[in-house]
């Protein structure tokens, strides 16, 4: 029996998720006295992976164009199925969140996502994972022969453990999908929401979409991605690949930077995750101040200035 870990990649490199998960899924195999096989489908140099204790790597490689969960779920039964995998590890990315259970139903397996923790116990299996919106924590039994588990991002961290890996090569057979992706855009030449470990998001307290440029200077300066609330993206001011929150791309990151957010409580429960949250908003009653770490009662166009400008001479320091 083996544990599969799932490392997810995006235009042939790999997520640092992907390192994450193989970090975890270490030392899941060492509670359990079995062994780790990691699955790259279209991924990068699995070298990288050894560096995290990947002993064996299985490579996948499929003209997919895209990521299609259906695909993806196929394939990672097959290989879990080929090495007599008893866990799978995921992440739990939104593609992680679609993937999983897919695999979960054809493994015939438990699943439990937003694992934060390693197993309390593996026999029986027990895992502590998120609850109520980030609100709480439950600890879960897999009480399945197999079990599927998705880490939560950045819950775990990421521990080098090198090794001497081996790759090898799998033919997965794909079934019929019934998706066909016409076109994907992307954003090019910044830093991904998902795998940011800094995000700066703002809200209708910027006033317009012309104000914006204040918050990609601060995001530039902290190598972090931006993002917006719900009303920005539905007023068009900013694309909604940018929406955060419960309603759009959920946040994990070291550090949420909010700007004229009151933090209605979709929004909250979408970036409660993040490990620090720092509220900047002229509302000294804004719900936000509540649920953050630190919290500046000012005017934006005042204070991201300053702090863009402190920021720059620290930088330079």
């Amino acid at each position: 029996m083996s544990v599969l870990v799932f490392a997810d990649s995006s235009e042939g490199k790999f997520k640092k998720t992907a390192f994450e998960v193989v970090s975890y899924g270490k030392k899941v195999a060492e509670q359990m006295g079995s062994n780790m096989v990691v699955l790259s489908i279209n991924g990068g140099d699995a070298s990288e992976l050894y560096t995290y204790g990947a002993e064996k790597v299985v490579e996948v490689k499929n003209d997919l164009g895209s990521f299609e969960a259906k695909a993806y779920a196929a394939i990672i039964k097959q290989v879990a199925e080929a090495n007599g995998a008893e866990v799978v590890v995921v992440d739990s990315s939104i593609d992680g969140l679609s993937v999983g259970p897919l695999v979960a139903v054809g493994l015939d397996a438990g699943y439990a996502s937003n694992a934060v923790a390693l197993p309390s116990s593996t026999s029986p299996f027990v895992v502590k994972r998120k609850a109520f919106s980030n609100k709480g924590f439950n600890n879960t039994e897999i009480s399945t022969e197999k079990k599927v588990v998705g880490v939560a991002k950045n819950s775990f961290g990421v521990h080098e453990n090198p090794v001497s890996g081996a790759a090898e090569s799998f033919e997965a057979s794909l079934p019929g999908l019934g998706v066909k992706s016409e076109s994907i855009s992307r954003a090019t030449g910044k830093v991904t929401i998902a795998d940011a470990d800094v995000v700066v998001s703002a809200g209708r307290g910027l006033k317009g979409p012309e104000n914006w440029g204040m918050v990609e200077e601060l995001a530039d300066v902290l190598g972090a991605a931006t993002a917006c609330s719900k009303p920005v993206s539905d007023l068009g001011w900013r694309p909604h690949s940018e929406h955060v929150g419960q309603t759009g791309k959920p946040v994990a990151s070291n550090l949420y930077i909010a700007i004229g957010i009151s933090g209605a409580i979709q929004h909250l429960a979408g970036v409660n995750a993040s490990k620090v949250k720092v509220v900047i908003n002229n509302d000294p009653e804004a719900p936000f101040f509540k649920a953050a770490d630190y919290g500046i009662v000012g005017d934006a166009f005042e204070v991201v200035p300053q702090l863009i400008e402190k920021l720059k001479a620290f930088k330079q320091a």
